[in-house]
C-alpha cells in the first residue's frame, strides 16, 4: 500500500501565517493539495497570493486571537468559506521578555490566553467538526521551550511547556473519534522574529556550537513535518511532539 501524503479535497485552518513558520505550513498544505483558511490579526496578502498560485482556495479572516471573543466566528467563517475543517494548525503566538522577578502580571496573562487559552478553545471548536465528520488532524506549535525553562520567559515557558501538556489530553479523548493531535516544537528557526539573535554574533556563535546540524532551521523543515502530520501517512501517530531543531534537544 502505498503511503499517502496527499492532501487533496481537504481543507485546513492555519493561524498567525502571515510570515514565517505559520506562511510556510500554509503554503506547504495548499502545496500537497488542501484549500486553506489563514487566521490572525495582519493582513496575510503575501500567503493568500502564494496559496492562490498553487491552485488551490484562499480564504482571510481576520481575528485578534488575543482572546477567545473570535474562536467560534472563526471556525464558522473557515466552515462557510471552505465547507469543512480537516486539519487545524495552531500556530499563532507571542513572546514577552522581562527579569522574573521583575515579570508583570499583564504580560503573563497576555501570553498564556494567546498561545494556551485561545489554543485549546480553538481546538475545542475545531473539533467538535471533526468529530462529528469521524477524521481530522490538530497540529500544535509547541517550543524547545516545552522541554526546557529558558530565560526571562516564563509565561512563554509555562504557555508551550502548558501546549505539550494539553496535546497529549486532547489526543487521548479524540482519537477514539477519528481525530489526530500532535504538535511540532521548532527549533532555532530562520525567521524575522529571531533576526535580532542572528544578528548578535556572540550569541548566534553559542547557539549554532549546540545544535549538532551546524546551521538555523528554514521555516519549510516545520512545514514539511505539518504536512507528514496532516497527511494519511501520519493516521496511527498521536499524542506526540515532534522536535525540528536540528538535534538541539539531543545535546
Amino acid at each position: 500500500m502505498a503511503i499517502s501524503f496527499d492532501l487533496t479535497g481537504k481543507a485546513a485552518l492555519v493561524t498567525g501565517a502571515n510570515t514565517g513558520i505559520g506562511q510556510a505550513i500554509a503554503l506547504a498544505l495548499s502545496e500537497a493539495g488542501a484549500d486553506v483558511a489563514v487566521a490572525g490579526r495582519s493582513e496575510p496578502s503575501e500567503t493568500l497570493a502564494a496559496i492562490a498560485a498553487t491552485g488551490r482556495k484562499a480564504v482571510n479572516i481576520k481575528a485578534d486571537l488575543g482572546s477567545t471573543e473570535p474562536v467560534q466566528r472563526l471556525v464558522d467563517e473557515a466552515l462557510a468559506g471552505l465547507r469543512r475543517i480537516d486539519i487545524l494548525v495552531n500556530n499563532a503566538g507571542i513572546i514577552r521578555r522581562d527579569d522574573l522577578l521583575d515579570f508583570s502580571e499583564a504580560d503573563w496573562d497576555a501570553v498564556i490566553d494567546t498561545n494556551l487559552k485561545v489554543l485549546f478553545f480553538l481546538s475545542q471548536a475545531a473539533a467538535r467538526h471533526m468529530a462529528e465528520r469521524g477524521s481530522g488532524k490538530i497540529i500544535n506549535i509547541a517550543s524547545l521551550l516545552t522541554f526546557q525553562g529558558g530565560i526571562r520567559v516564563p509565561s512563554y515557558a509555562a504557555a508551550k511547556s502548558g501546549v505539550g501538556g494539553v496535546t497529549k489530553a486532547m489526543a487521548n479523548e479524540l482519537a477514539p473519534k477519528g481525530v489526530q493531535v500532535n504538535a511540532i516544537a521548532p527549533g532555532y528557526i530562520s525567521t524575522n522574529n529571531t533576526a535580532a539573535l542572528q544578528s548578535d554574533e556572540t550569541r548566534n556563535r553559542q547557539i549554532l556550537e549546540r545544535i549538532p546540524s551546524g546551521c538555523w532551521g528554514k521555516p519549510e523543515d516545520i512545514a514539511g513535518a505539518a504536512v507528514f502530520l496532516a497527511a494519511p501517512a501520519s493516521d496511527y501517530v498521536t499524542g506526540q511532539i515532534l522536535a525540528v531543531d536540528g538535534g538541539w534537544l539531543a545535546r
